[in-house]
């Protein structure tokens, strides 16, 4: 098989960057090693920042996001028994949506389908080659090896996918921190008894109230590192929440059954330069921050802008300045969401049961978060997300698609 970009990884970021590709008359193959209805089904992100919503919609991906994103204008800070809303749109003029990854994936997977697109599910990147000159990427499929030659190859498949392992040793620069605490995520069947998300701080450690949909609840909780989820029954899921959330008077939790749960270790790595020879990497592949700021899809999104038009630039004038300098820039701003990822899980996390300084410390920072309009201003702009830097303007003034976000 031939293509002009070999994209491997069909989540938000590989798929992204397909539609991308497409949009600027560039062709793509898009591998996946898992099937269509796994990666359709997979539960991991829900919330889509300012920049996000306003990429899928200009890119013509906006008509059920519309109709089915939740739009929040602020967020809620819970601790010492009180509750703070930092009211986010009125200090930033942005908003966040939410609406799962899982949906943003069948959307782009439509979309992709419906132009035409190329996407090889249940097939297995087994290695990559020649990323000096002539990428292939080396597939088995249906039990049959194959070859997919490319101009590019594009590592949009995760941590533990081939493409950054096909980097020489020596070349690249790890740079990473892993907390002593996990989180124990549930999706319930249970209406939110939420209009915006609750993030708790409490003694017993730190929990979050979110939603997926007007019927269904996500809800976490910090747990230890090593623990089991077979030692978390429904009950007790459910009475942990209560004690940690259910410290403001008349409030209270709606529960029901609970359709999944289970255990996530919290972690901050990235991994520099973004991009060898022929091999452009992005998401999960190169970094990953702890869920607390939300970044994680957001940071994938953004790569994929940055690459979508860098690579239009290279086969539409024969540019190369942005190839060159898109690790540079994508890492501006993978190191800001880090920093902000790593100070909410820090202010929010107990990180010593038996610390009383810190747990201090935790509420003096919240309690001025929550009363300085300069300190909330700043956590408001980057939960919404720093403005782009019109990283798919080329893309935004294309004839015939929608501009702005979601309304």
């Amino acid at each position: 098989m031939r293509t002009q970009v070999g994209i491997v990884g069909a989540g938000p970021a590989g798929l992204m960057l397909s539609h991308l590709l497409h949009l600027q008359g560039i062709e793509s193959v898009v591998v996946e090693s898992r099937s269509r209805a796994y990666v359709e089904q997979r539960v991991r992100a829900g919330v889509l920042e300012q920049g996000s919503v306003d990429l899928l919609c200009r890119t013509g991906l906006g008509e059920r996001l519309r109709r089915e994103g939740m739009r929040h204008e602020g967020i809620e800070l819970r601790f010492d028994g009180e509750s703070h809303r930092v009211p986010m749109t009125e200090l930033t003029g942005r908003a966040i949506t939410v609406y799962g990854q899982q949906e943003v994936v069948k959307d782009l997977i439509a979309a992709r389908l419906a132009a035409g697109g190329t996407i090889l599910f249940d097939t297995e990147a087994v290695r990559l080659s020649d990323l000096d000159s002539a990428p292939v990427v080396h597939l088995r499929r249906d039990g049959r090896d194959e070859e997919l030659h490319c101009d590019i190859v594009a590592g949009c498949d995760g941590f533990h996918g081939i493409s950054r392992g096909a980097v020489p040793e020596g070349v690249l620069r790890t740079y990473e921190r892993t907390y002593p605490f996990a989180w124990l995520g549930v999706l319930a069947a249970a209406p939110p008894a939420v209009d915006e998300l609750i993030y708790a701080n409490h003694e017993r450690g730190f929990a979050l109230h979110s939603l997926r949909s007007p019927q269904i609840s996500r809800l976490y909780l910090q747990v230890a590192p090593d623990e089991d989820i077979a030692d978390w029954p429904d009950e007790r899921i459910w009475a942990e929440l209560r004690a940690r959330l259910e410290t403001v008077p008349g409030w209270s939790l709606n529960e029901g059954p609970i359709l999944e749960k289970g255990i996530t270790p919290m972690r901050s790595f990235v991994v520099e330069p973004m991009q060898w020879q022929r091999l452009f990497l992005a998401g999960d592949a190169v970094h990953i921050v702890p869920p607390t700021g939300a970044k994680g899809m957001n940071l994938a999104l953004a790569d994929v802008a940055l690459l979508g038009e860098a690579l239009a630039a290279w086969y539409g004038e024969g540019r190369t300045d942005l190839l060159e300098s898109y690790s540079e820039t994508a890492l501006r701003r993978v190191w800001r969401a880090q920093h902000f990822s790593w100070w909410m899980t820090s202010m929010l996390h107990r990180l010593a049961a038996d610390d009383p300084y810190e747990a201090r410390l935790q509420s003096a920072t919240l309690r001025y978060v929550t009363t300085s309009r300069a300190y909330a201003t700043s956590l408001a702009e980057n939960y919404v997300g720093l403005p782009w830097q019109d990283l798919a303007g080329r893309i935004a003034d294309e004839p015939g698609l929608p501009a702005g976000g979601v309304r």
